[in-house]
């Protein structure tokens, strides 16, 4: 069996979704991001996998839940911590962020099916991806691609085509950067922990 990557940062406030100010605080920020986490740990958790593996930049907090294995991220840019985490593994892998409370385990085990897909590419309407599988892992798929741009998503594609390999396609989703997608990922997923704090939140802010 495959190997789920999830690559991720500690919800400290300041640190993480400092996009979603001011509209919330930087605690509420921090709060959001650790509810987007604790729903894709529980998506994760609930998918088949040999090994799920928190690839994490800071501390790891009593959210943590058990089953999750944490490996400190490496440094460098995007590019270079994304290839380190597929080196962290010796098979099949999908690796995701923590930016997408919305996925289920159904998405998470169609991009772990390497039976006729050597990848899989899930992109994100931002114009970046959300979900990267490769049978076998190399992190030359990656280095170099950059990273948070409007067409590193396109760029990132093209380099698994032009490697030869077959490409298969998860549905879009959309990531939580800024207080206009949190409000439209709640909406789309309403029983995650995320859409809960949200409404809250926003009732609270209004």
């Amino acid at each position: 069996m495959s190997t789920l990557l999830v690559i991720a940062k500690a919800p400290v406030a300041g640190r993480v979704k400092t996009r979603l100010t001011p509209v919330f605080t930087p605690q509420q920020a921090a709060d959001l991001a650790l509810a987007s986490l604790q729903d894709t740990l529980a998506a994760v958790l609930a998918t088949p996998a040999r090994r799920r593996v928190l690839v994490l930049d800071g501390e790891p907090g009593p959210w943590l839940p058990e089953g999750i294995e944490v490996v400190p991220q490496c440094t460098g840019g995007l590019d270079a911590r994304l290839a380190a985490a597929f080196a962290l593994t010796d098979g099949p892998a999908l690796l995701i962020g923590m930016d997408t409370p919305q996925v289920t385990p159904g998405l998470l085990a169609s991009g772990l099916d390497f039976r006729e897909a050597d990848a899989w590419f899930g992109p994100a309407d931002d114009g970046g991806f959300w979900a990267l599988g490769l049978a076998a892992p190399d992190p030359d798929l990656l280095l170099g691609v950059p990273m948070s741009v409007v067409h590193t998503g396109e760029v990132q594609r093209r380099r698994l085509s032009d490697a030869g390999l077959a490409v298969r396609d998860l549905p879009e989703l959309c990531d939580v950067d800024t207080p206009a997608d949190a409000k439209r990922v709640a909406a789309a997923a309403p029983r995650t922990r995320f859409a809960a704090l949200h409404s809250g939140l926003c009732a609270v802010t209004r």
